[in-house]
């Protein structure tokens, strides 16, 4: 549950709690408070009050609780699958996450607060063609690699800007895209027609 979501909570419980407590307080127009103190009784009072407290924790605990504190905490990650990138500097290997359906292409890494040195995403687009990227609610810098159908850098945008709806073209027919960390591909020395394996390009 989300903070978001218990202040209404909160705010109504309050209400409920002051309705029971004022329906136990006399108006001018009631019968003496004595009677009232006769049908109400202390253990009534009580009651409400308990029940009001004991909402209260519970939802004190749900705003303590882990899956309230992890609303920044990122998505469940598929699979890893190894890829390699072979440079003037050597062959440089990756674990990544292969996002192959419409919809994990379109999340990509939004909402990641954190992606480990050798790791990224690559995207498999099924066909070579003319790709654009862009980094909405994407809160990493990234270089974006654009690869094609034989396996070959076809395009590079290099430290993205987060969170930018610009439009960020593949330059070039590509049949996937690799993200991985702002710095990379200047770290492995990466330039155009440099090779990438993976099973989904040809060998």
């Amino acid at each position: 549950m989300r903070p978001a979501e218990i202040w209404p909570l909160l705010v109504e419980a309050h209400l409920v709690f002051s309705k029971l407590f004022s329906s136990m307080i006399p108006s001018k127009t009631s019968a003496p408070f004595c009677d009232q103190a006769l049908t109400a009784g202390p253990a009534s009072l009580a009651r409400g009050v308990l029940a009001f407290l004991g909402l209260c924790a519970s939802l004190v605990f749900l705003c303590a609780s882990p899956a309230a504190l992890a609303i920044d905490a990122p998505p469940p990650q598929g699979n890893l699958e190894t890829l390699e990138i072979v440079t003037a500097s050597g062959t440089h290997e990756f674990s990544v996450e292969v996002m192959r359906s419409g919809p994990q292409r379109e999340r990509g890494l939004m909402f990641r607060r954190f992606l480990p040195q050798e790791r990224g995403m690559l995207f498999d687009f099924a066909t070579e063609r003319p790709v654009t990227m862009w980094m909405k609610n994407t809160y990493l810098p990234l270089d974006m690699i654009f690869i094609g159908r034989a396996g070959r850098v076809v395009g590079l945008a290099e430290n993205t800007e987060p969170l930018s709806e610009k439009i960020i073209p593949s330059g070039a027919p590509a049949y996937g895209v690799l993200e991985v960390n702002a710095g990379t591909a200047d770290r492995i020395g990466l330039r155009i027609g440099d090779s990438v394996r993976h099973p989904l390009f040809d060998k």
